[in-house]
């Protein structure tokens, strides 16, 4: 751009993008025995998956976010389970959210009731999960719903869990909520290898109840990543499911111990930051 100088003098200033230079990012948040994974691209659309169990998801968010920042581009909640979506009452309280993704799976409790109700007051735009369904989250990046095939109303909850695969680039990042082995082995069986992703949030906090063998083979993914509270009274992660995955030789991170977790990728490699 040239820009006029007393004097009678151009000069050329170089004004770049405010994206330029900027990677894709992916927190896991700290949410205590919850989940709440948060996705930023390159093109600044940001998705949150899940908002844990309680307000403390605020607090998180707004470490990863820009102070002035107050809108979500879109918010998914994987299934009406508390420690899933009471933060994202807070959530659709504080931001502005365009697009809430769920399923027809509900639940009677006073949790679910305030999320439903603040997903009404939003005024965003709701969308059954399907699989299928892809977002395109600018240029290079990709959201695509995996499962639920049909519509899960009369499923048990965590079997209702939305699971989704975000791509950037060659690195994807799989998060599939609290589905146990039997989805995860039905999963397998639709997609095989097109599960294959670079950093998988490991199912239900590390229960045995999910992370089947079958589902990390055909993932093979470089990084397992557990939201879990320090100490929970479930025994989170559960033996077994570390074992399953050190036996892939992969790098295995717990909120409890790091905190929140953030990846950066330029569409190539991936790290963590």
């Amino acid at each position: 751009m040239l820009v006029f100088l007393s004097f009678g003098i151009w000069i050329e200033v170089l004004v770049s993008s405010p994206n330029q230079g900027k990677y894709f990012e992916a927190h896991f948040l700290n949410v205590g025995q919850g989940d709440a994974t948060f996705f930023e691209t390159p093109d600044d659309i940001q998705v949150l998956i899940d908002g844990g169990r309680d307000a403390s998801v605020l607090r998180m968010l707004a470490s990863v976010m820009g102070f002035f920042d107050r809108t979500i581009d879109i918010v998914i909640a994987t299934h009406p389970d508390s420690d899933h979506i009471a933060g994202l009452v807070d959530v659709l309280t504080r931001y502005e959210v365009k697009k809430i993704v769920i399923t027809e799976n509900e639940s009677d409790t006073p949790t679910a009731a305030a999320f439903a109700a603040a997903a009404k007051n939003e005024a965003a735009e709701i969308i059954y999960a399907r699989a299928g369904q892809e977002f395109q989250l600018g240029a290079s990046t990709t959201l695509t719903i995996l499962f639920p095939d049909r519509n899960p109303a009369g499923f048990e909850s965590n079997a209702s869990s939305i699971i989704s695969k975000v791509q950037y680039g060659e690195i994807g990042f799989i998060v599939t909520g609290d589905a146990p082995q039997s989805i995860e082995e039905y999963i397998v069986r639709q997609y095989g290898d097109g599960l294959e992703s670079e950093v998988m949030k490991v199912g239900h906090h590390g229960s045995d109840t999910s992370t089947a063998s079958s589902f990390l083979t055909a993932v093979s993914p470089s990084y397992a990543i557990i939201s879990a509270g320090l100490d929970n009274s479930y025994g989170h992660p559960h033996k077994a499911v570390i074992n399953r995955l050190q036996a892939l030789q992969l790098t295995i991170l717990e909120t409890a111990k790091e905190g929140t977790i953030t990846f950066k990728s330029d569409g190539q490699q991936v790290w963590v930051k």
